[in-house]
C-alpha cells in the first residue's frame, strides 16, 4: 500500500517542480466583490485586462489567483452587470490585496449571473468551522470534504444523509431510527462509527433523517478532531458539521414542490415535498433581516408497508447592534412520524449456527415490511443557537455562542431476529438448519428525551509578529448532558420470512398496544437517566513561517464530570458510578505549499479521546478507566490548480486507538471482568477531485481504502476487521454539464453513482463471518435552471440495484425512484 502511495504522488512531485519553475515571478492578488446591496457577488468574473489570468468570486465574493508581477487594470465583469475597474499592482512573492469591489446589479441581475456562469460551481469552499480558524482549504493541515447547496439542488438531494454520498470515505451503515437521543444515521468513516451531531461547530442533536431545507453545506472533518471538538460529538473517524442558510440583505427567495414515484412512473406517490425560502430586511437600514426555510415531505417505502410524514421549521434572525457588535438567533423545528427502519439481527442463533456466511443464503423478501405501517413513532429535534459576534480590534474578534440542542421520541421500533426453526418454533425443525422464521421484536421508547447545552466562547486572532503572521484561536467549552432515555422491548411472535398467504399487516397498532406494559418489567426495560458535564479550554495557532511554509499547533484541556445514573422509579442504578476525569489532546500541522494557493503538501497528528463508563476488573471492584485515546499521523497533497478548475485531496492516515476495553475470563467473584488494555490500528488512502475542465462541465470523483484491525483484543476477534468499519473499499463520482451559452442556457445532466465492497457484518471465530455484498448504485438527473425557476427530473437507484447496509445487521436499502421538481424564485 505504501509504495501504491508513493508511486501515486511521483506525477504530482514532478508537476509541481515544473510548475514551481515557471512562477518564480508570479504574485498573487486577493481581494472581495460585493453588490450594491452589500451582498457577495458569486461567480463574478475577475481579471486582468488584456491577459489570461483570472479567476471566479466564490460564495463569499471572495476571489484569488496568480500572475506575473506588474501593473494592470482589474475587470469585474459578467453578462447582464456592468464592469467596474481597479488598478493593481502585483509583486513577485507577495500576496497583493484589493479593496473591496462594488458592482452594480440588483438581487434578480446577481441570480442570473450565478445560474449562467455554470463553472467551478462545486470547488470547496473556506472553512471557518474545520480548524475554528478562517483558513482556505489549501492552508489546512488537515483533511476535509465540502458539499454545498448548488449541488443539493442540481442532484435534488433532500436529506444531509443523501448529501453525503458525494465524497469519498464515508458509508452509511443504518438509516436513522427516529428515537431520541441516538436516532440519526449512522455513518462510518475511516474505520469508525459517526453521526451527525455537529451544527454551525457546535451541538446539534439529531433524531431522525435530517432535512436539508436549512443546509448551506456539509463539512466533512476527517481524522480525530478531540482538540478543537471535544469528546463528546466527533468519532474517532471525523465528524458531520452542517453549515445552516444566514440571513442576506436583500429581499428573495424560493418556492418548491416535488413528487416522486418508485419505478416506472407517478401512478403512487412515493414522495411528496413542499419546501419554502424567504428572506427579507426587516428595518430600512438592513440591520435587521430575517430569513425562514420551511418543508413538508412525506414518503411511502419501497415495501409493502411504510411511510413517514415530516415537518421543517428554521427561522433565523440577523442583528447588527453597531459595525463592531453583532447577533445571530437561530432555531431549527424538525417533527416526525413515521415507521421507522426494520433491521435483520442475528442473536438466538449466529451465522455459524444457520451455516450461512452472506445474504444470498437467506430467503427475505425484499420489498416485505413484515409488520404493518401503522406502527409509528413520534420523533422530534429542536434547536436552538444565539450567536455573539464583537470587533474588539482590527486584528482580534470575539464570538459567543449558546446552543441548546433537544431530542425526543414516543413509540415503537421493530426489527427482526434471524433465526433457525427450532429456535422459532420451539420443537426440532424438520429440515437441520431450517431458516424458514424471523422473530419480530420491538424496541420502543417512552416519552424519551436528550438534551444537551453548550456554550462556548472564541476569541480569534489575525496579526504579524514581525514578519510572521499569525493565526489563533483561544476558546472555552462547556457542554451540559441531560439524558432521560427510557427503552422497553415487545414480542410479536413468530413469523415465516417469506410467503404468499401469511398476513404480516397483523402486526400492526392494535397488537403493539396490547404488548404495551403497564406496568414496566425492569428486566424488559433499559432506562438511560443521567447528567453529564464538561468542561474544556482549548488553543490553536497557524503560524506563517514563511509565505509558504505552515505550521500550526493546538491543545485542549478536557475536565469530565460523570453524573448518578437513575432507573425509572427515580432510585439509583446499582451500576450508576460518579466519577471526574481530566484529559489533554494535542493536535499538530504543517503545510508547505510548493506553489503558493495552488499546491500544497501537508502533515498532521491529531488526537482524538472518550470517557468510557467504569469497569468490573478481575477482583470484581468497579475501576474508573482511563480516557481511550485515538492518534492519528497523516500526510497528503492539495490542489487547486489552474485557476480553481482541478481541486483536490490525496492522503494517506495511521490512527492508532488504545485503552480499548476488553472482555477477560468470568470468576465468581467478576461475572463480567474487563481490562483497559486493548488497542486498534485504521490507516488507509484516500482521494478527491473535483474539476471544470471546460465550461459547463464538472466532475467529482472520490476513492477511498480502509484497512481497520483489533491489534489486541479478546481472542474471538483478535486481528479481525471491527463489524463497526465498514466496507474497505469504496467510491463516488459525479458529472455535470449545463449548456453554458446557447438558446437553452441553463439546460444541464448529472449521472453519478457509489461503490461498496463487500460488507463483513459479523466477523468474529465464535459466530462466524457473515458479508453483505458489494454493490453499485447509480443516479441521474436532468434540469432547466434560470433565473427566476428551475425543474428537475431525477432517477435515484437507476438500475433499480437490490443491495444492503448495516453493522451487525441487514438493512435493506430504496429501489429505484423518480423525483419531478420544480421550483420559483423571487
Amino acid at each position: 500500500m505504501k509504495s501504491l502511495f508513493r508511486l501515486f504522488l511521483i506525477p504530482f512531485f514532478l508537476f509541481a517542480t515544473y510548475l514551481h519553475a515557471n512562477a518564480q515571478n508570479n504574485g498573487t492578488i486577493q481581494g472581495k466583490v460585493l453588490t450594491a446591496d452589500r451582498k457577495p457577488a458569486e461567480n463574478v468574473s475577475v481579471r486582468l485586462q488584456g491577459t489570461r489570468y483570472g479567476s471566479m468570486t466564490d460564495e463569499n465574493g471572495d476571489y484569488t489567483f496568480r500572475a506575473p508581477a506588474g501593473s494592470y487594470t482589474l475587470v469585474i465583469s459578467q453578462v447582464g452587470i456592468q464592469s467596474t475597474e481597479s488598478p493593481v499592482n502585483i509583486i513577485a512573492g507577495k500576496t497583493s490585496r484589493v479593496p473591496v469591489l462594488t458592482i452594480n446589479t440588483g438581487n434578480a441581475q446577481l441570480k442570473e449571473v450565478n445560474v449562467s456562469a455554470g463553472s467551478k460551481r462545486f470547488t470547496p469552499k473556506p472553512s471557518a468551522d474545520a480548524a475554528k480558524i478562517p483558513l482556505s482549504p489549501l492552508e489546512n493541515s488537515q483533511s476535509y470534504s465540502t458539499i454545498g447547496t448548488e449541488l443539493l439542488k442540481e442532484q435534488q438531494v433532500f436529506s444531509v444523509d443523501d448529501a453525503l454520498r458525494n465524497t469519498p470515505g464515508i458509508q452509511k451503515l443504518w438509516d436513522a431510527t427516529g428515537r431520541g437521543g441516538d436516532g440519526g444515521s449512522y455513518f462510518t468513516l475511516r474505520g469508525f462509527v459517526v453521526q451527525s451531531s455537529l451544527r454551525n461547530g457546535v451541538a446539534g442533536l439529531v433524531t431522525n433523517t435530517v432535512d436539508a431545507v436549512n443546509t448551506e453545506k456539509v463539512e466533512l472533518i476527517k481524522g480525530p478532531s478531540g482538540t478543537l471538538y471535544g469528546s463528546a460529538l466527533p468519532s474517532f473517524g471525523g465528524l458531520i458539521n452542517r453549515v445552516t442558510k444566514k440571513p442576506y440583505e436583500s429581499f428573495g427567495g424560493e418556492v418548491s414542490q416535488s413528487i416522486g414515484g418508485y419505478n416506472y412512473g407517478f401512478n403512487k406517490f412515493s414522495l411528496n415535498r413542499t419546501t419554502i425560502d424567504v428572506n427579507t430586511p426587516v428595518t430600512a437600514n438592513k440591520n435587521v433581516l430575517f430569513r425562514l426555510n420551511a418543508a413538508y415531505n412525506f414518503n411511502n417505502s419501497f415495501q409493502n408497508y411504510g411511510q413517514a410524514s415530516n415537518i421543517a421549521l428554521a427561522p433565523s434572525l440577523s442583528i447588527k447592534a453597531s459595525e463592531k457588535l453583532s447577533f445571530l438567533l437561530e432555531s431549527e423545528m424538525f417533527f416526525g412520524r413515521s415507521s421507522s427502519m426494520r433491521p435483520f439481527f442475528f442473536f438466538y442463533n449466529t451465522p455459524k449456527d444457520l451455516g450461512i456466511s452472506k445474504v444470498s443464503d437467506l430467503n427475505i423478501d425484499y420489498n416485505q415490511a413484515y409488520v404493518n405501517e401503522d406502527i409509528t413513532q413520534r420523533s422530534r429535534s429542536v434547536n436552538y443557537f444565539a450567536q455573539a459576534n464583537y470587533k474588539i480590534s482590527d486584528k482580534i474578534t470575539s464570538q459567543t455562542v449558546f446552543s441548546s440542542s433537544n431530542s425526543f421520541s414516543n413509540g415503537a421500533s421493530p426489527y427482526f431476529y434471524l433465526v433457525n426453526d427450532t429456535t422459532a418454533l420451539g420443537k426440532a425443525a424438520v429440515t437441520p438448519r431450517g431458516r424458514n422464521y424471523i422473530l419480530r421484536y420491538d424496541q420502543s421508547t417512552l416519552n424519551s428525551k436528550n438534551n444537551v447545552t453548550e456554550i462556548q466562547e472564541n476569541i480569534n486572532g489575525d496579526f504579524n509578529i514581525g514578519r510572521f503572521r499569525n493565526r489563533f484561536v483561544v476558546g472555552l467549552d462547556y457542554q451540559h448532558v441531560n439524558s432521560n432515555q427510557i427503552y422497553y422491548g415487545n414480542n410479536y411472535g413468530v413469523a415465516p420470512i417469506n410467503s404468499a398467504t401469511f398476513d404480516y399487516g397483523s402486526a400492526n397498532r392494535a397488537a403493539q398496544y396490547q404488548l404495551t406494559p403497564k406496568a414496566f418489567d425492569k428486566n424488559n426495560t433499559f432506562p438511560y437517566i443521567y447528567k453529564r458535564n464538561t468542561y474544556s479550554a482549548y488553543i490553536s495557532d497557524v503560524f506563517n513561517i514563511t509565505e509558504q511554509l505552515l505550521a500550526s499547533a493546538g491543545v485542549r484541556v478536557d475536565h469530565f464530570r460523570n453524573g448518578k445514573s437513575y432507573l425509572i422509579d427515580g432510585s439509583v442504578s446499582p451500576t450508576s458510578a460518579e466519577y471526574n476525569q481530566t484529559a489533554f489532546s494535542p493536535k499538530f500541522g504543517l503545510v508547505y505549499q510548493a506553489i503558493k494557493d495552488q499546491l500544497s503538501f501537508f502533515g498532521n497528528y491529531q488526537n482524538g479521546f472518550t470517557n468510557p463508563a467504569p469497569f468490573q476488573d478481575q477482583t470484581g471492584a468497579f475501576v474508573t478507566p482511563k480516557p481511550q485515546n485515538a492518534n492519528q499521523i497523516e500526510g497528503g497533497v492539495k490542489m487547486a490548480l489552474f485557476n480553481g478548475k482541478l481541486n483536490g485531496t490525496v492522503s494517506y492516515y495511521n490512527i492508532k486507538l488504545t485503552n480499548i476495553l476488553r472482555n477477560l475470563t468470568a470468576t465468581a467473584a467478576a461475572p463480567s471482568p474487563q481490562v483497559q488494555d486493548g488497542t486498534q490500528l485504521s490507516k488507509g488512502f484516500e482521494a478527491e477531485v473535483i474539476a471544470n475542465p471546460v465550461p459547463g462541465l464538472n466532475v467529482i470523483a472520490g476513492f477511498s481504502y480502509n484497512d481497520s484491525k483489533l491489534t489486541k483484543a479478546d481472542a474471538d476477534v483478535q486481528d479481525l476487521r471491527p463489524n463497526t468499519a465498514g466496507s474497505p473499499y469504496l467510491a463516488n463520482f459525479y458529472i455535470s454539464y449545463r449548456l453554458p451559452k446557447s438558446a437553452i442556457k441553463g439546460l444541464g445532466a448529472g449521472f453519478g453513482g457509489n461503490y461498496a465492497s463487500e460488507n463483513k457484518i459479523i466477523n468474529s471465530v465464535s459466530q462466524g463471518t457473515f458479508s453483505l455484498p458489494s454493490y453499485t448504485v447509480l443516479n441521474a438527473n436532468l434540469f432547466y435552471d434560470v433565473a427566476k425557476y428551475r425543474i428537475g427530473l431525477s432517477a435515484n437507484n437507476v438500475g433499480n440495484k437490490k443491495y444492503y447496509t448495516g453493522y451487525t445487521t441487514i438493512n435493506p436499502q430504496n429501489l429505484r425512484q423518480f423525483v419531478l421538481s420544480a421550483a420559483y424564485k423571487f
